[in-house]
């Protein structure tokens, strides 16, 4: 894939924009094999791919610069602004939004921040598309609610400009940390969640609540996680680490009883949201820790599928599935590193599927998909 930023050395964030795709894949695939090289595996899938260019549904944007000509971008390691926006990640329905926030910002008076002063109002732009219908979700990370009063003021030329923003709020994050969003969302459209449909089951997306950034593969990633569930005999499972409930979701049966689980209230809601589009009435989903919630039941359901962040389930957690024996676990991993440690925590269990998909082409990261069976 060609891209200007990274020729003009503008921009690293794809450090293997250069190789050809094939050879990608064949470098995260003998990592992968690598990893698990002390492990028996009985079926190894072909790598799942999906578009090289333009497959992002999120853009996470810092904005630097003045009020008058905003950047929305990154700093590099010494501040040094880059703007991105014509990042060939993105698809083409980002860059009239781009185009129109620049004057905006200016529009409202909405001083970037500047790290190195501590001064400004403007941290970040956050935006997200549903592939449903094109809706966006747009989110200004502020410093404070100084400037609240005059974003809502010019609001209503924003919105006339770029119809499509469905969701749009304002996050107040005022502490001088590189941290992408604080705790207080405030809401400035009636509605407040996106609508999104991966295989026929409807998700939502909300402000604070996890959601895959590649949504072609993300949805391979989904009905492949169904597919293997819809061949063991199941009638009960967790989904721990749940986020927006998208494996649940998808792996769900009217008949089937199912409990997931995840910290993030929003994402609950959302799930709850779902659920309730679906009709299915055996789905229960918690905002609770994953790895408390699991350690404090006395018995364990058919199958226990985890989606845990990088750090992987932990040896706790890893304990409790040994003396608990499910029959199966179901392992989805954006770090097969911490994954493969966690599998060696789990020694009663073989390796029957893995599969690798390339959520995140032109980097060394991949998300992998793994089924254990108790021996």
């Amino acid at each position: 894939m060609q891209c200007a930023l990274y020729d003009a050395d503008r921009c690293r964030s794809c450090p293997w924009i250069t190789q050809p795709i094939r050879d990608q894949l064949f470098a995260k695939t003998a990592d992968l094999q690598h990893l698990l090289a002390g492990f028996s595996v009985g079926e190894w899938g072909a790598p799942v791919t999906g578009p090289e260019a333009g497959f992002r549904n999120k853009a996470k944007m810092v904005v630097s610069g003045s009020v008058e000509k905003p950047l929305l971008g990154m700093l590099h390691r010494d501040g040094t602004p880059e703007d991105l926006c014509d990042c060939p990640l993105y698809p083409a329905s980002f860059a009239p939004v781009f185009s129109a926030l620049k004057p905006f910002i200016a529009r409202a008076g909405l001083t970037p921040y500047n790290v190195a002063r501590k001064r400004g109002e403007l941290k970040y732009i956050l935006l997200t598309e549903s592939q449903l219908d094109g809706g966006m979700m747009l989110r200004f990370v502020l410093r404070s609610q100084t400037k609240l009063a005059q974003l809502y003021a010019a609001l209503p030329w924003l919105q006339a400009q770029l119809p499509q923003l469905k969701v749009i709020t304002a996050n107040i994050q005022p502490v001088h940390m590189a941290i992408m969003e604080g705790e207080e969302e405030i809401f400035l459209t009636k509605q407040q969640a996106l609508a999104e449909r991966f295989n026929e089951v409807p998700l939502w997306i909300r402000p604070q609540s996890f959601f895959q950034t590649n949504p072609v593969v993300a949805s391979e990633l989904y009905a492949t996680a169904r597919s293997w569930v819809r061949q063991l005999p199941v009638n009960h499972m967790w989904d721990l680490f749940c986020g927006v409930g998208g494996f649940g979701l998808h792996c769900a049966t009217p008949q089937m009883q199912l409990t997931g689980i995840e910290i993030a209230p929003e994402a609950i809601a959302c799930a709850k949201q779902s659920a309730a589009e679906l009709g299915l009435t055996n789905l229960h989903f918690q905002a609770l820790d994953s790895t408390q919630f699991a350690t404090r039941q006395e018995a364990v359901p058919e199958l226990v599928l985890v989606n845990p962040p990088r750090r992987g389930i932990g040896k706790p957690l890893c304990d409790y599935l040994t003396q608990m024996a499910p029959p199966f676990i179901i392992y989805s991993s954006c770090n097969a590193r911490s994954m493969a440690k966690d599998i060696h925590e789990l020694p009663d269990y073989r390796i029957e599927r893995v599969q690798l998909f390339d959520m995140f082409p032109h980097t060394a990261h991949y998300e992998v998909l793994t089924l254990l069976v108790r021996q």
